[in-house]
């Protein structure tokens, strides 16, 4: 580089802070406010500069300010020198594949699951190699705030852009890595939640002889007419549900809206856990690795999948990887152990042989072709895969997430025979074989990276455990004014010590799973009256459109659709359709 770029303390000064947006994996913001063409602009030149050849490779979704951040994006590497080749419209793992097979860099613009109005920058450098806050974001992030407070992006080199299509090459490419056997014919609902698989499922299911594509929203289409495009909510998951039983349907495929995740639905339209696709997958990638003469692959899954994967995998002649949550990380460990293959219960499945990259679509394939090769149902294919009771992921909002996480650490640690560690918040597990199955459980309790949340996961081998286990955890997470107690639990465990949730998490499609997307901000429960225990409150949803609530006076309104419900004796009322706010008084 010719040219040096602005300096940083003007950044550090205070003038510029891009800290909001800039997430443990990627950047998210509302398109228009936090998130501008003028900070897209800033993003590609100080993503350019960090890149050891030219070659940038920029995508974006279907989203309504997709087009103009993405020009703003190529507008900045091309000052700085970039060679860009403009992929247009793309799903995120088809902008993965460009980046493998082209060895250039990338950025995907778009917000994945996360509302219409917002919009955000996936970044991977050559071979699709993550870029997360660890691995070189947060000096994007800094150099991004000094352009914006030099309020210029000088020009250095000969940096142009021109077009390229990767559609044909993505398709191609995945076909090569799962063949389908011939002898069945799958009738496949596809839900593309008006998102990107829409532009990807015809040219990857619709093109396969084997395969009796359905389609089911898949006009492009960011504003989300029909639902939000993540199928981790139940709610987003009723339109193919209805789908898959009214057609006949062998099976139903839902994705988010940049189509990097996938969430499967067997015959009966009941969503198959992702832990459970993990584990089935994990079986395929070993048994095709020992055949071609490795000793003992290794499979890397997050601390928050069902201990059935690591079981799994270690029965299949596999090696188990546990690591923390989150797709840089998991791809960095995933290359750094040559892993054949990586599952997160958030329904993100990666691949060795796709740049050690995240692909529903290719996951997809894996679970059709399992289907092909046998002469049953998924809801068999899957039974053995789903051997435990899972509460799904359960979000409490609470005023400091470390000190209520220790609260239960305290609580927990006073339990006979648990154990507990630290990899990514804190795990406790009571599972032996020789202990009584009744009293064989784990859960995990980690921290949101953007909100003031904690993300409980409960897994036991009986539901009336997983309930006792779960109760008794919130119940301490929502006890912020009650000092910790480590004499609360029996010698035998954990009492129960709260209600159930209004609404029961499933293991496919609790609230948020996975996800730490940044929605607007909610007040605390005082504000509306609410008079309910805090972890209830986390969980509420609108009822018209299955989004979060934030508190006004006397109400809660969604933060979507922007409807009111009514805090009546300390009660929400939540009835669909409602327009307007209760009266004062």
């Amino acid at each position: 580089m010719t040219e040096p770029r602005p300096s940083q303390p003007a950044a550090e000064q205070g003038r510029t802070d891009l800290s909001g947006i800039v997430l443990a994996n990627d950047v998210r913001g509302r398109a228009g406010q936090t998130l501008t063409s003028e900070i897209a602009r800033a993003f590609g030149a100080a993503f350019a500069d960090q890149l050891d050849a030219p070659a940038l490779i920029v995508a974006h979704d279907m989203r309504l300010s997709s087009p103009e951040l993405s020009r703003a994006v190529i507008d900045g590497a091309v000052r700085r020198g970039a060679i860009v080749a403009d992929a247009g419209l793309s799903s995120t793992d088809q902008l993965y594949c460009a980046s493998g097979q082209h060895q250039a860099a990338g950025v995907m613009v778009t917000a994945s699951h996360n509302p219409g109005e917002d919009n955000g920058f996936k970044l991977c450098l050559p071979g699709a190699r993550p870029v997360g806050r660890a691995s070189g974001l947060e000096e994007i992030r800094r150099a991004a705030e000094a352009y914006l407070d030099a309020g210029e992006i000088p020009v250095v080199g000969e940096g142009r852009s021109e077009g390229i299509d990767t559609l044909e090459d993505y398709a191609a490419a995945l076909h090569a890595l799962v063949p389908l056997p011939e002898q069945r014919r799958v009738r496949v609902v596809v839900d593309a939640g008006n998102g990107m698989a829409g532009h990807t499922a015809p040219a990857v299911l619709g093109a396969l002889a084997q395969v009796e594509l359905l389609d089911l929203h898949f006009t492009l289409d960011g504003s989300f007419p029909h639902h939000p495009a993540d199928p981790l909510r139940p709610e987003n998951l009723r339109d193919i549900q209805a789908a898959v039983v009214r057609e006949g349907a062998d099976m139903g495929l839902a994705f988010d809206g940049d189509a990097d995740r996938c969430v499967v639905l067997d015959e009966h339209g009941a969503p198959v856990p992702p832990s459970a696709i993990t584990a089935l997958i994990a079986q395929r990638e070993i048994a095709r690795a020992r055949a071609a003469g490795q000793e003992r692959p290794v499979v890397v899954a997050n601390l928050v999948s069902s201990r059935h994967v690591a079981e799994t995998v270690r029965a299949a002649g596999g090696e188990h990887v546990r690591t923390p949550v989150g797709h840089a990380v998991i791809k960095t460990i995933m290359a750094e152990r040559d892993a054949v293959f990586g599952g997160e219960h958030s329904a993100h499945f990666y691949f060795r042989d796709f740049f050690f990259a995240d692909s529903g679509m290719l996951a997809a394939l894996h679970v059709l072709a399992a289907l092909a090769e046998s002469d049953g149902t998924v809801s068999a294919l899957v039974a053995t895969h789903c051997p435990y009771v899972a509460s799904g992921e359960i979000n409490s909002r609470v005023a400091d997430a470390q000190v209520a996480r220790e609260r239960v650490r305290v609580h927990v640690s006073a339990w006979p025979g648990v154990q507990t560690d630290d990899l990514d918040g804190l795990t406790a597990q009571h599972w032996d074989e020789a202990i009584p199955t009744e009293d064989r459980w784990w859960f995990s309790l980690r921290s949101s990276h953007t909100e003031p949340l904690l993300r409980l996961n409960v897994e036991a081998a009986q539901e009336s455990t997983m309930l006792r286990i779960r109760d008794e955890i919130l119940a301490i997470v929502s006890a912020e004014d009650e000092a910790p107690s480590a004499s609360s639990g029996t010698a035998e465990g954990p009492t129960t010590a709260a209600a159930p949730p209004a609404e029961e998490p499933t293991a496919t499609a609790g609230p948020a799973a996975g996800t730490d997307s940044s929605p607007a901000d909610v007040l605390p429960a005082g504000a509306s009256g609410a008079d309910v225990p805090g972890w209830v409150r986390s969980i509420l949803r609108c009822p018209d459109c299955g989004e979060e609530l934030r508190d006004v006076e006397q109400a809660l309104q969604c933060v979507r659709c922007a409807r009111f419900h009514p805090v009546e004796g300390g009660i929400p009322v939540l009835i669909a359709g409602r327009q307007q706010a209760p009266s004062a008084g």
